[in-house]
């Protein structure tokens, strides 16, 4: 597995590098501080794919928030999704709170459609989807064609680093990457 995993980033094309992304985390943070600033929000990370950008993040967020974190997935260490599997339930009571989810990529949106649906059930005031990609395709979930901040854009390829995954490795890649392609 080392030399698959080893090749795939040696070959791969780096679509941004460290200090591209740190630019990107710096508007983001900007973009969302104007959005909930003084609104008491729940940052809430969406593992495992949005544990980088969330620690990233947080730190530029300069007002008071509290932090929590769900674990539901569709994708289970496969390269394509199935149902939503959730693993991990948010522990902070959402009931009149704005949550911020923060997830690393919006692709066909199936998972943050469940997740948004589940927090607004439990009683969330408002919902808000903060992805890091934006993967750009006409496969859009109807319910969210947009995340209402997001990092860049990005071609329809296969991508990993700063949380994304092939195969359950490459999330501590520095940049983020598109696997070559065949």
């Amino acid at each position: 597995m080392n030399d698959e995993i080893g090749k795939v980033l040696e070959e791969a094309e780096c679509l941004a590098d460290a200090d591209a992304l740190n630019g990107i985390l710096d508007t983001m943070a900007e973009q969302l501080t104007s959005k909930v600033s003084g609104t008491n929000p729940i940052v809430m990370c969406v593992m495992n794919g949005g544990l980088v950008l969330t620690g990233m993040l947080l730190p530029r967020l300069h007002f008071p928030l509290q932090v929590d974190y769900l674990h539901a997935t569709r994708y289970r260490g496969k390269l394509t999704g199935a149902d939503l599997h959730w693993k991990v339930f948010p522990a902070l009571e959402l009931a009149g709170r704005v949550v911020v989810l923060v997830d690393d990529i919006l692709d066909e949106g199936d998972t943050l459609v469940g997740i948004r649906a589940y927090c607004l059930a439990n009683g969330a005031a408002q919902v808000l989807a903060v992805v890091l990609v934006d993967k750009n395709h006409e496969r859009r979930h109807p319910e969210l064609t947009r995340a209402e901040i997001t990092g860049m854009d990005a071609p329809d390829r296969y991508l990993f680093g700063f949380g994304m995954d092939y195969k359950g490795y490459l999330r501590n890649a520095p940049g983020i990457y598109a696997v070559a392609d065949s």
